[in-house]
């Protein structure tokens, strides 16, 4: 071993002692901030999750050029603030199970492994969850951009006073798992949003297979584990966790595939300065009067990035309407806005600011 090598580990050795100094102290610090909500009457674990300062924290890492890249610093602070976080009280976090759904990538992407993770079997448990104190927070999917909505996740933030305390937009890579390599494949497990993601890889590849919708895309590989000549697409984490085989990776229609996934809990977020809000209203039954709402976002400069109808389940032929655009509830314009659409309207809710993902 050359001298010049030697000096470097050691000059690593050294560098790596200071950095784990730092993060003790950092530790420390966090320790520091739950005492003082503590001294001014906040309740316990209320608001040791706060996306806005999150998003803060890694925007001042990532401000300067890294030889590491930016990713991989985010990467690397969000386990720095998940364990600090974790100091200050484990974060109990329900998500969409079983374990290894994409619902569970993103919950750990975005709360990091330190985390107390509480898989739930619907989205509905998830906020029951949540609703009921087992949970601090809930990860639901709510959109996919090539599917759509998630029209049951939609439905229920109408019916709950939990708020939106988040966004995650998470990449999604469909892998094609099976128990055994070269074994025929008669059926293939997986989400409704999966198989349609892939369908042009089924047709072309197994166009006699029976395809079989499940709960999640971690449940086809938990049934396919046991199981004999079926397959599952779902992650490569459900590969590792469920000891399958990845045949090949990578089989979605459409490279660009994203699923935008929810935070839930029972706190507002406070501006971060790059904002979105979600809302849901239903309009007087009237000629022009989506028209006349509609008008009302453009007068106060509201940038609106999505709207979509949904039967409101209660009368016939009665739509809501969901919208999401660019601002916080406390905007002057946000706020001149909800109070013009109020009058507009037979009912208004927001469902919460957060930061945009």
């Amino acid at each position: 071993m050359s001298s010049k090598l030697r000096e470097t580990r050691k000059s690593i050795d050294k560098v790596d002692r200071e950095i784990a100094k730092l993060l003790d102290k950092r530790g420390k610090l966090a320790l520091d901030i739950a005492k003082a909500k503590n001294n001014r009457d906040f309740r316990s674990g209320s608001v040791v999750y706060v996306p806005s300062r999150e998003k803060e924290v890694l925007k001042n890492i990532t401000s300067s050029k890294s030889i590491l890249g930016e990713e991989a610093l985010k990467n690397i602070y969000t386990e720095i603030i998940s364990a600090c976080r974790n100091l200050e009280t484990p974060t109990k976090v329900s998500f969409l199970g079983p374990w290894a759904t994409f619902s569970h990538q993103a919950a750990i992407n975005n709360f990091g492994s330190s985390g107390y993770f509480i898989p739930s079997g619907t989205p509905l448990e998830v906020l029951s969850e949540v609703e009921s104190g087992r949970a601090d927070f809930g990860v639901v999917p709510v959109e996919n951009s090539n599917e759509g909505s998630v029209n049951v996740t939609l439905d229920m933030l109408v019916e709950t006073e939990l708020k939106i305390c988040a966004e995650i937009s998470l990449k999604i890579e469909q892998c094609f798992l099976v128990k055994d390599p070269k074994a025929e494949i008669l059926r293939i497990y997986s989400h409704t949003h999966a198989l349609a993601q892939c369908r042009n890889w089924i047709t072309k590849h197994y166009p006699d297979a029976e395809l079989i919708p499940v709960s999640s895309t971690a449940e086809a590989a938990k049934k396919v584990s046991k199981e004999d000549f079926s397959a599952a697409i779902a992650s490569e984490v459900a590969a590792k966790i469920y000891d399958l085989y990845i045949l090949q990776k990578g089989i979605q229609d459409t490279r660009e595939n994203f699923t935008r996934f929810f935070v839930i809990g029972k706190v507002s977020t406070e501006p971060s300065g790059k904002d979105k809000t979600s809302l849901v209203f239903i309009v007087k039954d009237k000629v022009g009067a989506l028209y006349e709402v509609l008008e009302i976002f453009e007068k106060n400069n509201v940038n609106l990035t999505k709207i979509e109808s949904r039967p409101t389940k209660k009368k016939v032929w009665e739509y809501m309407f969901f919208v999401d655009f660019k601002g916080h509830v406390k905007d002057q314009n946000i706020v001149k806005a909800i109070k013009s659409l109020e009058s507009k309207s037979v009912f208004v809710k927001s469902l919460g600011s957060y930061p945009r993902a």
